[in-house]
Parts: structure tokens; C-alpha cells; sequence
């Protein structure tokens, strides 16, 4: 927002924030559109592979549902629903304010000062049940969009937190498998091959919980190639990274660190960050040297330890006629075949 409007912006966000105008026609008509959003990207084979590969995942956990919820959870949703929700959860203890701009820190405080002081602490805690483990097996699943000209894959488990120790290196590590436009994956599946628009690999994570996963959609007729591929990268990555291509890695990452905060945007990115994952105040500095401390063997401890072909899940949201049986080539026996739900079909 423009300076000059600041205070006037304030003013309007505690508004919001305190006195909300629980509108029916709003409300009535944001669940409409919800409801319709749902049923369009129920369609989508992008949509539903991230949600089953979710549940093969997370399994029964409140992790593995879609936070826009179902079409029937949104239309049983009144408006004296949302208001005790409020009443009951809107809290200051799970508030994070992050402001950057051409303000000094006084001035800031003072201006929030109307926030603060009206904003109860409820003292509220996000209840989280226990994870499940990660899978240990490899398996190989398949869900049926008939007809369809493209293939979505999916493959990874569940794996470290973003408040891990080894997160940012993993995700130094994987820049070469397929963190990168240059990476592994997505020369051979993209450039050599010919097969997708783009095909990567990465490491996410919140502060409950993270996933490895590598993904791409591919033309339907290359989709066993192109899982073996992955799975033969995966592999190949096992052995150590040459020196050069170490020194790539390294590169990238500190040269792109140059340019990740020159907007004020990412600036105030960094500072959530720091807030939301209670990091010091000169994470960077230590992830810039976790970068430039990183050996060949280091690298090849941490692939070793999180990149396991062999206990991954295999998906593919894709037409069964022509690309269930071919899947088999994997190794990891039989397709078992899901609906999109994620629920197995007998």
C-alpha cells in the first residue's frame, strides 16, 4: 500500500478484524462459489493427485484433508458457525504482524498500538494428533481419468518438518536431482525427452510436518517411461555428486540468495519466516553456510538418508486402458487402483 494511506489502512484492518459484518448474502454467496470451485477442480487430474497422494500419505490424519473442504462440508456450514468460531479462536497468541516499509520501528509499534490492545490473547493451542510414519515400502498406485492425454505422477513420502536440522540442506541437495530448471529431471523428462512442460523434485515442510515429493505431468504414452525415469535418477543420485556438480549447486543457491529480497514483499516474506518458525534473526547468514560447507560426502549422507527410491510412493492419475499394466515394469509389483477419493477399488 502507498505510505500516505498507512494510518487510513489501519484503521480499516481493525475494523475488520473486531468488527466483522457477518453478512448472509456475502456469506451465502461465498459458499456458493466455494462449492462450485470444488466441483471444478474435483475434475482436474492435477487436483486430485495432490489430494489421494495426500491421503496415501497422511492417511486418516486431519493433514491429509483439502483445506477448501467438500462440496457437503461447505454447504452445512451456517453463519452461527463462523461466529463462534470466532468468539472462540480468534485469539492474539496465534497472530504474527509483519510490516516493511519506509517506517521506523516506534512508529510502527505506535500505530499498532489500537491492535494490541484490543486484540485478546485467549491463550488458544492448535491441537495436533501424531503423524503417521513415513511409508517403508515401495508401492505403486493408479487412479483412472479415462480417455485422458496427460498423466499426472507423483512420488515421495513423508520426511522432515521445515524446523528440522537437515531441512535446508535437503533442499540444497535436491537443486541437482530436481530443484532447478537445470536439475537431473527436468533435462532428461523436459529437454532430452521431450515428455512435459516441466518435471521437478523437492523438499516441503511446515512446522508440524513435511513431504519429499517429485511430480510432473507427462504426455499419456511415455507415462512408464517416465516413471522409471524418475525412479532411475532417484537411484542414480545415490552415488556421490561430482565436484562440479557441487559447485553448481552452490552457485545457484548464493547467487539467487542475492536477489531474494529485493522487494519488499519478499522482505517481509523473510520476517514471517522468522516469526512463524521462531528462526534468528540471521538465518540466512547460517543457511548461506550451510551452503558453502557442504562436501561431496555430506551431500551423499543426507541423499542417502532422505531420498529412498525403494520406500516411496508411485502415483499416477492417468488412463488405466493404456498405462495400468505398464507400471508393473517398476518393480514394486501389481498397480493397486484407487478411486479419487483415494479409497482402493476391489
Amino acid at each position: 500500500l502507498l505510505k500516505r494511506n498507512f494510518k487510513e489502512t489501519l484503521s480499516l484492518v481493525e475494523e475488520i478484524l473486531f468488527e466483522p459484518r457477518w453478512d448472509s448474502k456475502e456469506f451465502e454467496r461465498i459458499k456458493r462459489q466455494t462449492a462450485e470451485q470444488i466441483k471444478r477442480r474435483s475434475a482436474s487430474p492435477s487436483t486430485i493427485a495432490s489430494q489421494v497422494f495426500n491421503k496415501l500419505n497422511f492417511g486418516d490424519h486431519i493433514l491429509s484433508n483439502s483445506t477448501s473442504g467438500t462440496v457437503g462440508s461447505v454447504q452445512s456450514i451456517i453463519l452461527e458457525d463462523l461466529k463462534s468460531y470466532y468468539n472462540a479462536n480468534f485469539s492474539s497468541n496465534l497472530a504474527k504482524i509483519s510490516i516493511v516499509g519506509d517506517i521506523r520501528k516506534n512508529e510502527a509499534v505506535n500505530a499498532l498500538s489500537g491492535i494490541v490492545e484490543k486484540w485478546e490473547d485467549k491463550g488458544i493451542e492448535i491441537p495436533m494428533s501424531p503423524l503417521p510414519d513415513p511409508n517403508k515400502k515401495a508401492k505403486v498406485y493408479f487412479v483412472d481419468v479415462p480417455n485422458a492425454k496427460q498423466s499426472e505422477i507423483r512420488i515421495g513420502y513423508l520426511s522432515l518438518p521445515r524446523t528440522h536440522p537437515d531441512y535446508f540442506a535437503n533442499t540444497v541437495m535436491n537443486m541437482k536431482l530436481g530443484g532447478n530448471f537445470s536439475s537431473d529431471i527436468n533435462l532428461m523428462l523436459r529437454e532430452e525427452k521431450g515428455f512435459t512442460y516441466g518435471a521437478r523434485s523437492g523438499f516441503s515442510g511446515s512446522k508440524y510436518s513435511g513431504m519429499f515429493m517429485a511430480s510432473s505431468a507427462v504426455r499419456t504414452n511415455t507415462t512408464e517411461e517416465s516413471m522409471n525415469i524418475f525412479k532411475d535418477l532417484m537411484e542414480a543420485y545415490q552415488k556421490p555428486i561430482p565436484e562440479k556438480g557441487l559447485e553448481f549447486v552452490k552457485n545457484v543457491e548464493l547467487k539467487s540468495n542475492a536477489r531474494r529480497f529485493e522487494t519488499l514483499n519478499a522482505l517481509r516474506g523473510m520476517i514471517s519466516t522468522i516469526a512463524t518458525y521462531d528462526l534468528p534473526f540471521d538465518y540466512i547468514k547460517n543457511e548461506e553456510n550451510i551452503v558453502r560447507e557442504m562436501t561431496a560426502g555430506s551431500h551423499n549422507e543426507l541423499v542417502k538418508k532422505y531420498i529412498k527410491p525403494n520406500e516411496m510412493i508411485y502415483l499416477v492419475v492417468g488412463d488405466k486402458k493404456t498405462q495400468f499394466n505398464g507400471l508393473r515394469s517398476l518393480g514394486f509389483g501389481s498397480p493397486i487402483e484407487l478411486n479419487t477419493e483415494g479409497e482402493s477399488i476391489k
